[in-house]
């Protein structure tokens, strides 16, 4: 893992970099987020966001959803992964926002966690984006760019999660996770990153790492 001083400067720049940037999933209201979000489990921003143009107009909050088949939601969101628990999860949870939370999202973590198809990844996003909550939302970026750099020296999701809440200043963990996963779609990528350009590589362990 990079030292703090190290951690200061890569945080400075990938601000410098990313400073304005937001979630890439389009949504209109927060529960609109929390379908994108689900959605997007497995599957890109871009797909999703094709998805979800058609699918909010017609269906922009949960009572509407119930109007649906199992087999029609299906249909309509069978170009993203896995589509068919989510369609099953997306009706289920619609059903428990209508009976427990009037159609709105609860905005509490673990409230959000009950949710079928809601795991602390999502509640995460969620949260952090309609809410003041602090939060780093692991995905595949996060959890990738984190460790390569060294911002995090963890195997799996929950100690990523962890490590990142140790080194990045609270105030910043909510703007953090958009900055990693823009820096992972436009730099550091899964396959053939871009070390040469990238305005990391002089702190970048895995770049370290790679040119020995």
């Amino acid at each position: 893992m990079l030292d703090k001083p190290e951690i200061r400067k890569v945080l400075l720049l990938l601000n410098k970099q990313y400073a304005t940037t937001k979630t890439a999933l389009q949504y209109g209201t927060p529960f609109q987020l929390l379908i994108s979000t689900i959605l997007a489990a497995q599957s890109t921003d871009k797909q999703v966001n094709i998805i979800t143009k058609e699918l909010f107009k017609y269906y922009p909050d949960a009572k509407s959803y119930l109007q649906l088949s199992l087999a029609e939601l299906e249909d309509k969101i069978r170009t993203v992964g896995l589509y068919k628990s989510k369609a099953r999860n997306i009706l289920t949870t619609c059903q428990m926002l209508i009976e427990k939370y009037r159609g709105e999202i609860p905005l509490t973590r673990e409230k959000l966690m009950e949710l079928p198809g809601v795991g602390r990844k999502t509640a995460n996003v969620v949260l952090s984006i309609v809410t003041d909550f602090k939060a780093i939302a692991v995905d595949t970026h996060v959890f990738r760019v984190s460790n390569r750099i060294g911002l995090a020296a963890a195997r799996d999701v929950r100690r990523t999660e962890e490590d990142l809440m140790k080194n990045i200043p609270q105030e910043d963990w909510s703007d953090a996770h958009h900055w990693l996963i823009w820096h992972g779609r436009k730099i550091c990528r899964a396959r053939n990153p871009l070390c040469e350009t990238c305005f990391l590589r002089n702190y970048c362990l895995y770049n370290k790492f790679k040119n020995g």
